[in-house]
């Protein structure tokens, strides 16, 4: 089960730095991966939510590790021009962790995020600057800043509210979130739920505005329910098999011009507005000219392949979870030169190799954690004249460019598609070559 584009929980600290509780006046220099402002306190790099680069702050050292500090914000000393005030309550230190950049102007977001990206790429990719700045384009701005994401994943705290991980630990129970589409904030508010079992609950809204209720459960217990309001209800299991309980098992998405169907357990982008740039960055970067195969893999319900599918000669789609797989057999049901696998990535490009297969372009769209060496070297074997990836980590992307540079593959283009505004979170259509 694939785990982009979720809101992760924030990395666990450890409370056991001699400092915890010193207060210190800091500088913030630059802005790390993960979404906070980074400065220096004897040596160590600490790291401050809800800050910007060029501000001056009193801070509270809350936690740290061997080699980093954790800090929150007691006093604005200096304020970046860049500093705006967030529209949301919840946000600010010690709340809800869901969006981590409200109080940053939108033009500096997609600036901040391209530094991030870069340093990313040097010091963990070990990439040349040259190559850097040869390579990355500036970001393409989002359509869309505020209420654009048509589902939403809610976690149960321990009083028993749904809300988002909070700065720092715990949930913090939302009753607004600006960059949710308000018709699902209005279905949270309406519905009335006592369900133990429950660890995660997910609304979402397709493209005709129906409406669906996902519960993820630890135990194939089925809940006894009555709705009164107009959505579906499903369970995915720990097993992270799909049971539909009311209404519809699958929500319906079209993206430019094409319906897909997406079954309840099943990925889709939560910027449903946002796939189709995302579609175009793709098809751009894969250049196809009629005669290509191609291979899809992590491939999900079969998005890329559609449209792949319109340009190029033969394409096999590759993916892990059968629900999915499902979906994409009927969301590509009418293209005859699309070939569906289900299957592990590695274990399936290890049977292409056994089975001397040759493709010209590869596309790849993994999870946060990236792609393996078995994945890279596999991709290296069937001799793939280009290689588009997409990614939703920099940190992950800069590591596998390392690993495929290594490969034989030639980093050619990284353009930056922002699709979650006032997040950290940015997407990649990363374009190599043999």
């Amino acid at each position: 089960m694939k785990k982009r584009g979720k809101r992760r929980k924030p990395p666990e600290r450890k409370a056991s730095s001699p400092l915890r509780g010193q207060q210190i006046d800091l500088n913030i220099s630059d802005m790390a991966h993960g979404g906070r402002g980074l400065g220096w306190y004897q040596g160590k790099p600490v790291f401050v939510p809800h800050t910007l680069p060029g501000e001056s702050i009193r801070a509270e050292i809350t936690s740290g590790r061997k080699n980093a500090l954790f800090a929150r914000g007691l006093r604005l000393k200096a304020a970046s021009t860049d500093r705006v005030s967030p529209r949301c309550p919840h946000f600010g230190p010690g709340q809800c962790w869901g969006c981590q950049w409200q109080h940053i102007d939108y033009p500096a977001q997609l600036l901040l995020k391209q530094d991030v990206l870069a340093d990313q790429l040097s010091r963990l990719g070990k990439l040349p600057d040259a190559l850097i700045e040869s390579a990355l384009r500036s970001p393409l701005p989002a359509t869309t800043l505020w209420e654009y994401n048509d589902s939403i994943s809610l976690l149960r705290g321990e009083s028993g509210d749904w809300g988002l991980w909070r700065e720092g630990g715990g949930v913090e129970a939302i009753d607004e979130c600006h960059i949710t589409h308000p018709a699902l904030l209005d279905l949270l508010a309406h519905l009335d739920l006592d369900y133990a079992t429950a660890r995660r609950m997910t609304l979402r809204r397709d493209s005709d505005g129906r409406m669906m209720l996902i519960f993820d459960i630890d135990a194939e217990e089925a809940p006894e329910l009555s709705v009164d309001l107009p959505l579906s209800v499903n369970l995915v299991l720990p097993d992270r098999e799909p049971v539909n309980l009311i209404g519809d098992a699958h929500s319906r998405y079209e993206v430019a011009g094409q319906e897909f169907r997406v079954t309840a357990g099943a990925y889709i982008r939560p910027n449903v507005s946002g796939i189709e740039r995302l579609v175009a960055e793709v098809m751009r970067a894969l250049c196809l000219q009629g005669d290509e195969s191609a291979l899809d893999l992590y491939a999900g319900v079969g998005i890329y392949s559609a449209f792949t599918a319109q340009e190029a000669a033969l394409v096999t789609l590759v993916e892990s979870y059968p629900p999915a797989v499902s979906d994409a057999d009927v969301n590509l049901s009418e293209f005859e030169t699309v070939d569906v696998i289900e299957g592990q990535v590695e274990a399936v490009l290890a049977d292409m190799i056994a089975e001397d297969a040759r493709y010209d372009v590869a596309l790849v769209d993994p999870p946060t954690t990236g792609l393996s060496k078995e994945t890279i070297a596999g991709l290296a074997r069937l001799e793939v004249g280009r290689l588009v990836y997409v990614s939703g980590d920099p940190g992950s992307l800069a590591h596998n460019c390392r690993q495929l540079m290594s490969a034989g593959f030639q980093l050619r283009e990284i353009q930056p598609i922002d699709l979650a505004p006032h997040t950290y979170y940015l997407t990649c259509v990363a374009r190599f070559e043999r």
